[in-house]
């Protein structure tokens, strides 16, 4: 019979809850939850300790937010301790608690400490032990931390503290029983809509942003092929360079570098070429190019490979002598494994012997490098 009785109240006390959270006005007026406190439980008075071992205990709580910071709240509290082995009672010991209280709570819209919410509350409570019913009170503390961007969840752990109010008679042990729980809360709710910081104050119209130009040349950095140097828009932002065309991933010279026959010695004609080539890397520092030396078809594959390489190693040596740093340049030769075109005629094996600067690295619009 007490079983069914104490069924019925938690019926009753789960219904209750239910209305609250479906009611409309309040849906629309104030900030639903429902939080459930799984937890150990500790008898801390010598009357409970000799009689019963640490168990568990569990409190749900129907909340209906007041404001950003105060709760008001229904709940539920059960306590179950298992009687110790030198225990005179032959059951366990169990309390059902059912009332209600107040929250104060960090405000859930708020990001400090990674949007934690700390909070106090307190209850009143009509409490039944047993074949007894008996007045009683419970107080807890706790950290809750949101998961999730709409915190519709919270999460951490709490302390509580029930004590329930002792009754005499004949039999009756009238003394108080005070318990202790410890465990994680967990709440659900209707979620937080929060609004991004405002960048300028509500009555101040926010000018748009500047495009960054780091050179002052009127090219905004995101779409200026030189963002270092200053240079007219009708070349990309780079200066306009006799010799040299800067393109987002190649310095392009206008006259091919000339070799001795079948040697990587460089000719002193392509030496302005070159010198130019200098002027634009030392103009740009945030260049680092990697140089290509490519053949045509002719001769043998290794052949071609040797050469490659090393013509590609002396154009880096002579941009490292004229004052480019040593780790701005690298040089790799291909062979004849990446025509530009074809080697069937003489015009394309003449366009295949060729040194490119591939441009790797360059500045990104916020000033970093990839």
């Amino acid at each position: 019979m007490s079983r069914t009785r104490d069924c019925l109240s938690l019926a009753r006390f789960l219904l209750l809850t239910l209305t609250l959270l479906i009611c409309p006005f309040a849906a629309r007026a104030a900030e639903l939850g429902f939080k459930a406190e799984p937890g150990v439980a500790l008898p801390l008075t010598e009357q409970q300790s000799t009689r019963f071992n640490t168990g568990g205990g569990i409190a749900l709580k129907g909340l209906l937010g007041l404001t950003r910071s105060l709760d008001v709240s229904a709940s539920l509290l059960f306590v179950g301790l298992p009687r110790s082995s030198d225990s005179p009672s032959s059951t366990t010991g169990t309390s059902w608690g059912y009332g209600g209280g107040l929250r104060l709570k960090g405000a859930h819209d708020s990001d400090a400490f990674l949007g934690a919410s700390p909070w106090i509350d307190a209850d009143a409570l009509y409490v039944r032990t047993g074949a007894l019913n008996r007045f009683g009170f419970a107080a807890g503390a706790g950290l809750a931390f949101p998961v999730g961007e709409t915190r519709n969840f919270w999460l951490g752990p709490y302390v509580r503290y029930q004590q329930i109010v002792g009754q005499g008679g004949t039999g009756i042990d009238g003394s108080d029983a005070k318990i202790l729980l410890a465990g994680l809360s967990f709440e659900f709710g209707s979620g937080v809509a929060r609004k991004p910081a405002a960048a300028c104050p509500p009555a101040v119209v926010c000018p748009p942003a500047a495009a960054a130009d780091r050179d002052g040349d009127g090219v905004a950095d995101l779409v200026d092929w030189c963002p270092d140097v200053f240079g007219p828009a009708s070349n990309h932002g780079c200066p306009v360079y006799e010799k040299v065309v800067v393109t987002p991933d190649k310095l392009e010279l206008k006259d091919k570098i000339q070799f001795a026959w079948n040697s990587p010695r460089i000719e002193q004609v392509s030496h302005p070429a070159l010198d130019e080539t200098v002027k634009a890397l030392q103009e740009n520092r945030s260049f680092r190019v990697a140089i290509e030396g490519h053949a045509s078809s002719e001769g043998g594959d290794e052949h071609n490979q040797t050469l490659s390489e090393k013509r590609a190693e002396a154009v880096r040596d002579y941009l490292v002598s004229q004052g480019v740093a040593a780790d701005r340049v690298s040089s790799k030769g291909f062979g004849s494994s990446r025509p530009a075109e074809s080697n069937v005629t003489e015009a394309g094996r003449e366009a295949n012997r060729r040194v490119e600067f591939v441009v790797h690295f360059i500045i990104l619009e916020k000033g970093g490098v990839r």
